[in-house]
């Protein structure tokens, strides 16, 4: 009898593990989600929305960018 509750312990845990590495792969494999791009004022190079300075209403990609056309 206590064989059998052994064996039944091992196949519960290799089940518990398989099912929680495909979940693990399932995660990986999502692709990341896409950010919006936007058009410096100056120069017109695109890059991400995080990454640009957002001054008067315009988007810059530098802060030398934004004096630069500010200036003016």
């Amino acid at each position: 009898m206590s064989r059998l509750l052994f064996f039944l312990a091992v196949i519960i845990l290799v089940y518990l593990l398989l099912r929680s590495y495909r979940r693990q792969s399932l995660r990986q494999d999502t692709p990341p989600s896409a950010e919006e791009m936007v058009r410096c004022v100056k120069c017109g190079v695109h890059l991400p929305k995080s990454e640009s300075i957002l001054a008067g209403g315009n988007f810059y990609c530098s802060d030398a960018h934004r004096r630069e056309h500010t200036s003016k």
